[in-house]
């Protein structure tokens, strides 16, 4: 069992940028896959950015890709999101995930394990 703790949201303006961090505590952090998912308002949760259990390889949905940047540090059990070049249309409650078996290339939110609470992010134009 894993728990996870976003932070690092709140409100920018467009063409800002937001960090956002993800804490683990429980299981081997360092076994998971991690992952962020975002749900904009009225909208079904859909996949970020992900990244494999060592760090090595990160994906990113095409919306997000060359803007958004995933990374990890194991020794501090903590995922970071950073988001550059903002836009209203990535205001949404951002989610942290974990996917246990260290499975790599999956982007759907039924295939990961545990989540956070999650943290708002909302730009304004």
């Amino acid at each position: 069992q894993v728990q996870l703790v976003e932070s690092g949201g709140g409100l920018v303006q467009a063409g800002g940028s937001l960090r956002l961090s993800c804490a683990a505590s429980g299981r081997p952090f360092s076994s998971y896959t991690m992952a962020w998912f975002r749900q904009p308002p009225g909208k079904e949760r859909e996949f970020v950015a992900a990244v494999s259990s060592t760090g090595a390889m990160t994906q990113y949905s095409n919306s997000m890709k060359g803007r958004f940047t995933i990374s990890r540090d194991n020794a501090k059990n903590t995922v970071y999101l950073q988001m550059n070049g903002l836009k209203p249309e990535d205001t949404a409650v951002y989610y942290c995930a974990a996917e246990k078996d260290g499975l790599y290339g999956i982007t759907r939110a039924s295939s990961f394990d545990y989540w956070g609470q999650g943290t708002q992010v909302t730009i304004s134009s």
